[in-house]
């Protein structure tokens, strides 16, 4: 092999990890840009409005790598976070002391990093993250209480798992004075590393929105008179007293159209009476009554009303796949207003899409729009819908119908289930399995109770929880009983792949029991099949669990496919599995529909009725058909 000659390269120096190649830091800047500019966004004040912070963070980013040479970074290669790279190393200490020098108040003439990026520059469109829940609100609204060296030092430890000497040591490196008392500030915010990697905080998965096109089309004084009015209007709103205007941080109304100005009557909101349901032929959201101690505030209804026909810039929005965004044909129906922690929240419903309404008790930033779709949901589908999470907890409004409400792991199946309060249908909080971090070791869902019977459901991270079932497809029931609880308790974590998908339910079918080769017993075949309010996405997933394993593991999945759900209620799935000999074997299952089973590729064998055991090579692949009883070919999960 011939050697080549190779140009000399520019290094940068880090005190405790070494020389930084200049092409390294380049590596690590392509590689870790995502999170590099997630650090700067949440370090960075939210005062200058998210449109300007997005901005902002990546400007400061893409200005990490130095132009001259000699610089210094007193940050170690080994610090985690970065794997160990000493130029991510370097590129996190450069944007850590530009996004602190962003956050600290202008002491005379301003530094580069204080002043409006010059680029990038989006001209047009304002562009701001993809808005969370009232959990990513409330944690955005303590970290902008922070100093930007506290919040430097919260994101640090949740976000790049720095221990303390660590992030004393960066901060101190990028120029706090008091990195001890930034640790100690940081401290008085619980660590939720779910949120900060979550959608709300991430500036590199934007949605934008127009400026005022109306105003763009004016000639230069009625522009300037525009702005003039809007500041007024800005000024009146940042007056002490209730704060909120009329329509709250709606948009300015762009069309005068009188259905659309009917739907934003509070006066004219559809109120279903708490007997209604009693009667009624359908137990849907349509039958819910309006229910809190705000029903009467026209005011907060006004605003929720406003927000949705027209959210602001400021409005954090998020809506289920496939939900569409636009605000209600006509005047909705009122299901819930009142106040759950310290937001006061409406739930609106227009008889396609459930919309939830938030805004901070204290302050006039800050407010939330969540929409989820719910067509065609009723009975157990229409039993509750999330009010709000925090701490790790999930409060539900449940149903008129609903009698008892209670908690279960769905990893325990012989445990009882604890009793919940219901409080005019809010129920006490219950751990949210959405908001864990970390590895899973239970699985927290809401039992309800009512004249017909028991259900499961499971919050998934999103406005209505996914009902569970049990059974074959077609057939499948509720997964309250004794086999459904047996059958979903060694793979209640799969749920973790269907959070924020829009799932509208997921059934767990234990289509097998294959004897093991080795004689050491039988292991368990199950299918989980996720359905979506949207129809496409659906996800089939086959599990695997071997005798006396406390959970299974996923081997196959299917996504938008037939297999394992009511329009094709047959499966076929294979593992490769090590038996306690070491012998390896390729080990299929089929539902008791079929007939036989063929493996190709790096394994060649069949097999008649639903089992193929065959002996393998670690690592071998092999693709699955099999037949059944009535002659129709099947395809293997992959």
């Amino acid at each position: 092999m011939q050697s080549q000659d190779v140009a000399p390269r520019h290094a940068l120096t880090s005190k405790n990890s070494g020389p930084v190649e200049v092409e390294q830091a380049e590596a690590a800047l392509v590689e870790h840009y995502p999170r590099l500019v997630r650090i700067a966004y949440l370090v960075l004040p939210s005062s200058g409005g998210r449109s300007r912070r997005v901005l902002t963070a990546h400007a400061l980013v893409q200005r990490a790598l130095p132009r001259g040479r000699g610089q210094r970074s007193a940050i170690p290669a080994q610090a985690s976070g970065g794997a160990g790279d000493p130029g991510y190393a370097f590129l996190r200490e450069r944007v850590l002391r530009t996004a602190l020098e962003a956050a600290r108040p202008r002491k005379g003439l301003p530094r580069l990093s204080q002043l409006p990026p010059l680029l990038p520059q989006v001209w047009g469109l304002r562009l701001f993250p993809r808005s969370g829940g009232a959990d990513e609100l409330a944690l955005d609204q303590r970290l902008s209480a922070l100093s930007g060296p506290a919040r430097a030092a919260y994101v640090l430890r949740g976000l790049e798992k720095l221990s303390d000497a660590e992030i004393r040591g960066l901060l101190t490196a990028a120029g706090v004075d008091d990195a001890g008392g930034a640790l100690a500030s940081a401290n008085g915010v619980p660590t939720q590393p779910v949120l900060l990697s979550s959608a709300e905080f991430d500036p590199c998965l934007l949605q934008a929105r127009p400026t005022d096109l109306m105003r763009r089309r004016q000639h230069t004084k009625a522009a300037l008179a525009a702005a003039a009015a809007l500041a007024v209007c800005g000024a009146l709103l940042a007056l002490p007293g209730d704060g909120w205007g009329p329509d709250g941080a709606a948009a300015p109304v762009y069309a005068e159209n009188p259905s659309a100005e009917a739907a934003l009557d509070p006066a004219r909101l559809i109120r279903v009476s708490p007997v209604d349901w009693e009667s009624a032929a359908r137990t849907d959201f349509s039958v819910w009554p309006a229910r809190g101690p705000l029903t009467g505030d026209t005011a907060l209804l006004r605003r929720a009303l406003a927000v949705w026909a027209r959210p602001g810039a400021t409005v954090r929005v998020s809506a289920t796949p496939g939900t569409q965004t636009g605000g209600p044909a006509g005047p909705p129906q009122l299901l819930y207003a009142g106040q759950v922690d310290n937001a006061r929240l409406v739930l609106l419903y227009d008889g396609l899409r459930i919309a939830r309404y938030a805004e901070p008790v204290d302050g006039t930033q800050g407010a939330a729009l969540d929409l989820a779709r719910v067509d065609g949901a009723t009975g157990a589908e229409a039993n509750a819908l999330v009010l709000g999470r925090s701490d790790g907890n999930v409060r539900y409004l449940t149903a008129p119908w609903v009698k008892k409400a209670a908690s279960r792991d769905l990893t325990k199946p012989d445990a009882a289930a604890t009793p919940l309060t219901l409080t005019d249908g809010i129920t006490g909080p219950l751990g949210s399995p959405a908001l864990r971090p970390g590895s899973c070791t239970s699985w927290t869902v809401l039992q309800l109770t009512d004249a017909s019977g028991t259900e499961l459901t499971t919050d998934l991270g999103e406005l209505v929880p996914a009902r569970l079932t049990a059974g074959r497809p077609g057939s499948a029931g509720a997964a309250s009983g004794r086999a459904g609880l047996t059958a979903w308790a060694p793979f209640a974590c799969s749920l973790q792949a269907e959070r924020s998908a829009g799932v509208r339910s997921v059934n767990a079918w234990a289509f097998a029991d294959q004897p093991l080769p080795d004689g050491s017993g039988a292991a368990g075949w199950v299918c989980t099949r996720a359905e979506t309010w949207r129809g496409d996405g659906t996800a089939a997933l086959a599990q695997f669990r071997t005798p006396g394993a406390a959970v299974g593991a996923a081997v196959a999945r299917g996504t938008d496919a037939r297999a394992c759900g009511p329009r094709d209620p047959h499966v076929l799935a294979g593992v490769l599995w090590k038996s306690a000999a070491g012998h390896w074997y390729l080990l299929a299952a089929g539902d008791k529909d079929t007939a036989s089973i063929q493996a190709g590729g790096g394994v060649t064998a069949a097999g008649q009725g639903q089992f193929l055991v065959a002996r393998a090579e670690k690592g071998a692949q092999a693709s699955l058909k099999g037949t059944l009883v009535d002659g129709t070919e099947v395809s293997g999960l992959r």
